[in-house]
Order: structure tokens, then sequence, then C-alpha cells
């Protein structure tokens, strides 16, 4: 990839999924090569939300100077009537994934929400006429970690 990166066929080389040890064993690698050698390495996507915010990795990332993609920031519609969304949602007329993406927006990553449906995508870019506090942002860091079982079968969003 960084043979192609020098050769202009990549702009930016990124990494998905990279706990903060693999990020640690690519930047040792990294550093063994000279500047010409080693690439640039611009993001890092990773399944971000209030739910998994992995606060170590997006730490990690900041100090690197890597862009953050944040994944299923809306949580594959599973939290939508969670009682951290409902407060919010009523104060800003939003929907609850409106609430989740401007969120992820405000933490400073890209959210990459994902829908088949016309109507919650253009729902989903309609989320820079409102913004939460500071108090709101911290309100829906959780810090925690629960597991989402996805059911590839549901209906998709």
């Amino acid at each position: 990839m960084v043979d192609a990166q020098k050769r202009g066929k990549i702009r930016s080389l990124g990494v998905s999924n990279y706990g903060v040890q693999h990020l640690e064993e690519l930047k040792a690698w990294r550093e063994t090569r000279s500047e010409e050698d080693r690439g640039v390495l611009s993001v890092g996507q990773w399944e971000l939300h209030p739910w998994l915010d992995r606060t170590d990795i997006v730490a990690w990332c900041q100090r690197e100077g890597m862009a953050v993609q944040a994944y299923a920031p809306v949580v594959r519609a599973t939290r939508m009537n969670d009682p951290l969304l409902s407060p919010l949602t009523e104060k800003y007329g939003k929907a609850p994934a409106q609430v989740l993406i401007r969120w992820s927006l405000q933490m400073g990553w890209t959210p990459l929400p994902k829908s088949v449906h016309e109507t919650r995508i253009k729902e989903n870019a309609d989320v820079f006429d409102f913004e939460l506090t500071e108090e709101e942002v911290k309100s829906l860091q959780t810090g925690q970690y629960e597991p989402i079982c996805w059911d590839p079968t549901a209906e998709p969003i």
C-alpha cells in the first residue's frame, strides 16, 4: 500500500478495527523505514458511538494526527429509544439518529451512517442546524462497552 501511495495510485492510507497494540506495532514498523518508505497513515475507522467510544484508540489517533471515522454511529438503530437520547430528541426536535450523528461530529469524528432509505439518508445529513452543549455531549459518553447483537436478516435501515 505504501508503494501504491508513493506512485500516486492512492492518496490516503488507513486502518480499520486496529487496537492500540496493533497501532503501536504499525508505528514501530513505520519507524524502521525511511520517511519515503513508511507512507502517511491518515485515517482509522472503528465502530464508535456513545456505547462504544473507544477512548483509548481515539486518543492514540489524536496524538498521531490521524482522522477518526466512526462507522455504525447510529448503533444499527438498536438504541433509538434509549433514555439517554429522549431528552435531546425532544429538546432539538431531531430524530435519535440525528442526535447520534451530531454527537459523533462534536467528538471530532467523521460519522459514516448507513441507510438504504432516501428519507433517512436525507435526515442523516440534516445535522448542522443544531449543536449539543458540552454537558449534553458528556451525558452521552457512557464509557461502556455493550456488544450489539446484529441481526443480518433484519430490514436495512
